[in-house]
């Protein structure tokens, strides 16, 4: 027999000795790296078939070439893995051999899937973001003439045991055409919002946040309103495919208007400023529908805790609770891994807004849709 032969068959027969091994009850064999398991399936990357993920309880034994780190029953391990009838044996190179029934396993990881663990629970400062840009653009012409623009961005930070939120919105539209009755163009929307929020958690299930939302809308004539405070919450919902929060605390509210007409006159105009400590209720949830949706809202209810002095015409004022909230409903669904289809509507209340003329409405309502383009970084 040629030589060169021999040898490579010899090769090819010691490749499996140099792999992880995985026997099933049923007598299948599975070759390759094991990635990684959570105690309820296990996941082995093949030549033959890529990433395949296994029941734990569907397997008869376990032979690893390398470290794993191993979780059992609340302590971490690491060495080679073999098993021993229902037992799993990790053999340390510091205490020797360590066995534990194998439904005592938690957590396995490959050293790859370890570090990046230990690497997603101190990211850099660019590090461990996911998000979003949504875009939405329309033009009319002919009979009209309106332009329409809506950006909105959203990014989150999820540590171990934080997660840091950012936000902007702004939508503007144009109408264009000239008539005898419109001589020049008219601005039918030019309003822009961001904020951000820092949640920590104190347990699995509590937490305690700050945050800041900023929002101007040149319609109403507010310069500008800033709601700065924080709180505690509540994780009620908390699953992979479903999230929800229960949010209470307090904040300072400060808004400021310019250009009004003055229900007091002279003079014509008047730029009333407001401040109120106020109390913040809401909640934020997130569900995923199927592989390719994720709705989401959020209500947040800012009440404040004392009286508001407001002008009204003929030189009155009056003492007033002010009340106010924002609403938003939210879906994606991902066309490809980077480009999705967005909708969102967003309901800005306020329930005594400054007397002008024409009055400023209670309810700010928005819709919008158009392209998300998300990243991950």
């Amino acid at each position: 027999m040629d030589k060169k032969f021999l040898v490579g068959l010899l090769f090819l027969l010691a490749i499996p000795a140099f792999a992880d091994q995985v026997v099933l009850k049923n007598g299948d064999r599975l070759t390759g790296s094991i990635a990684k398991s959570d105690g309820k399936v296990l996941v082995i990357k093949t030549d033959a078939a890529g990433d395949v993920t296994i029941k734990f309880d569907a397997i008869q034994s376990i032979t690893s070439t390398g470290d794993l780190n191993v979780t059992l029953g609340g302590k971490t391990v690491v060495g080679p893995v073999t098993t021993n009838g229902d037992n799993v044996v990790v053999t340390t190179k510091t205490a020797g051999p360590v066995e534990a029934p194998k439904s005592s396993v938690t957590l396995v990881r490959s050293p790859a899937e370890q570090a990046a663990y230990e690497k997603s629970l101190h990211p850099g400062l660019l590090g461990g973001w996911a998000g979003g840009v949504n875009v939405g653009f329309a033009v009319t012409a002919g009979n009209s003439e309106t332009k329409n623009l809506n950006i909105a961005f959203n990014a989150v930070r999820t540590g171990f045991h934080d997660k840091l939120t950012l936000y902007t919105n702004s939508i503007y539209a144009v109408n264009d055409k000239i008539t005898p009755t419109q001589p020049t163009a008219v601005t039918t929307a030019n309003s822009v919002g961001g904020g951000a929020r820092y949640d920590h958690d104190f347990t699995p299930r509590t937490f305690g946040f700050v945050s800041g939302d900023f929002f101007s809308n040149s319609l109403q004539d507010l310069n500008l309103r800033s709601i700065v405070g924080g709180g505690f919450g509540l994780h009620v919902i908390k699953t992979p495919a479903t999230t929800l929060d229960l949010l209470v605390g307090f904040n300072y509210t400060h808004e400021s208007f310019s250009g009004l007409a003055d229900p007091n006159p002279p003079p014509a105009i008047y730029s009333p400023s407001y401040s109120s400590a106020s109390l913040t209720l809401g909640d934020t949830f997130t569900h995923k529908l199927g592989k390719s949706t994720v709705v989401t809202q959020s209500l947040l209810l800012y009440p404040s805790l004392s009286d508001t002095t407001v002008e009204l015409p003929d030189n009155l004022s009056e003492n007033v609770r002010i009340f106010r909230g924002t609403f938003n409903l939210g879906t994606v669904t991902k066309i490809n891994k980077w480009l999705g289809w967005q909708n969102s509507f967003v309901d800005v209340f306020d329930n005594h807004p400054p007397f002008s003329v024409p009055a400023i409405e209670r309810n700010d309502i928005q819709f919008s849709t158009g392209l998300n383009i998300s990243f991950t970084h």
